[in-house]
């Protein structure tokens, strides 16, 4: 088939997951075109030495700005050209008036492309766009990922309808976003699919074998870690206030924190103010590669959220063999098991969490048996060939195949 995936932005260092499909996708023979508004170099940089970098680099198509407007205008001539590669479907929009020489504008990258199947990777950028469809003849397919149903047009209890209308699919990470999606609008018949995350299990594996050890003195501090990006919604000052009251307890400990973004100077004045400046690391933004190398650094893999759709993150560090401590937001239930690979406690309860990290510092062999049982899980049932395997699957019915 050929399959278009609308993204804001490619590749992510946050989004890996687009990028595995996207390349798992074209492994399995099919066409693959990805268009999103903004393709930086800085990010295709964190994923040099990717077998399928280059290739996913040639089918990556950045569509034309709609602002500013005099930036807009220099892009018109362009977008014209690529949507006159198909003057009949190029029609249609005509046939709309002003409005639709604003979509054909916007949507030429696709048009060009000829899909069989548009899949919006976020369900937030469909809004506004189900025209696709029927203009270009094609199925359209929503993926709702977590902030696009907790947070996005929350202020319009019609959002979603026309989604919920005329896509011809909804893919949801798991049960609670399907559960969302319905508290949403969408008619609990549409024919939809659930599919989690996956991850690179070859890739995301320990090198070094853990060993039972004592973790928590001066000598050898506990090593705690989380990764995700800078955001409010990531819980990071619960997690802080939860480190403070290990280490309150008498255990020695570092804590790395792995990511960017715009919540960077809160998390930096919660450290402060809890007086953890030489226990916390705020290390900024990192490669797979850099992130593997701080899971297998990690005793505890920490996970505050307030809201989350299910983390890929958490994933990578079950792979890894690292226990995780986690909130009950949202998806994470249904990734993390609690009490076997690692700890799932009522979010925004720092005394809780701490009280599980404590419980996890004290018992080297339980550390090590939620790590076992965490990579088990993950290489059962979150495996990559078998999420493109099922992606594959919803598209055919989605096209009726």
């Amino acid at each position: 088939m050929r399959i278009v995936m609308v993204a804001p932005a490619f590749p992510q260092t946050s989004e890996t997951f687009l990028f595995q499909k996207a390349a798992g996708l074209m492994e399995r023979g099919h066409s693959v075109t990805v268009v999103c508004q903004r393709s930086d170099a800085a990010q295709w940089e964190r994923y040099r030495g990717h077998p399928a970098q280059e290739a996913l680099r040639g089918a990556v198509r950045v569509a034309a700005p709609a602002r500013p407007r005099w930036l807009a205008a220099m892009h018109a001539p362009k977008a014209a050209l690529r949507a006159m590669e198909r003057p009949q479907v190029a029609a249609r929009y005509f046939r709309a008036g002003l409005r639709g020489w604003r979509d054909l504008y916007l949507d030429a990258e696709i048009l060009a492309a000829k899909p069989d199947i548009v899949h919006f990777e976020f369900g937030a950028t469909a809004a506004g766009r189900m025209h696709i469809g029927e203009r270009l003849g094609c199925k359209v397919v929503v993926s709702f990922r977590g902030f696009d149903l907790n947070f996005a047009g929350l202020d319009d209890p019609h959002f979603y309808d026309e989604v919920w209308a005329k896509a011809d699919g909804i893919h949801c990470l798991g049960q609670d976003l399907w559960r969302r999606a319905q508290r949403r609008g969408c008619p609990a018949d549409k024919l939809h699919a659930l599919i989690p995350p996956a991850i690179d299990a070859e890739f995301f594996q320990r090198k070094k074998e853990r060993i039972p050890e004592t973790a928590g003195t001066r000598e050898r501090p506990l090593r705690l870690l989380s990764v995700g990006r800078l955001e409010w919604k990531k819980g990071y000052e619960f997690a802080l206030e939860a480190v403070k009251r290990v280490k309150d307890a008498g255990m020695a400990l570092e804590y790395r924190i792995v990511g960017d973004g715009s919540y960077y100077e809160a998390v930096a004045f919660a450290r402060h103010q809890l007086g953890l400046e030489q226990e916390v690391e705020l290390c900024g933004a990192m490669d797979r590669e850099g992130v593997r190398e701080q899971l297998e650094w990690a005793d505890i893999f920490v996970h505050a959220a307030v809201s989350e759709g299910f983390c890929n993150a958490v994933l990578e560090a079950q792979a890894m063999e690292t226990p995780v401590v986690c909130s009950d937001a949202d998806g994470l239930p249904e990734n993390v098991v609690d009490g076997v690979t690692g700890y799932v406690t009522p979010r925004r309860r720092p005394r809780e969490m701490a009280e599980r990290i404590l419980a996890l510092a004290a018992d080297a062999e339980l550390r090590l048996a939620m790590g076992r049982a965490g990579r088990e899980r993950v290489a059962r049932e979150f495996r990559l060939e078998d999420q493109i395997r099922r992606f594959e699957e919803f598209y055919g019915r989605v096209a009726g195949r």
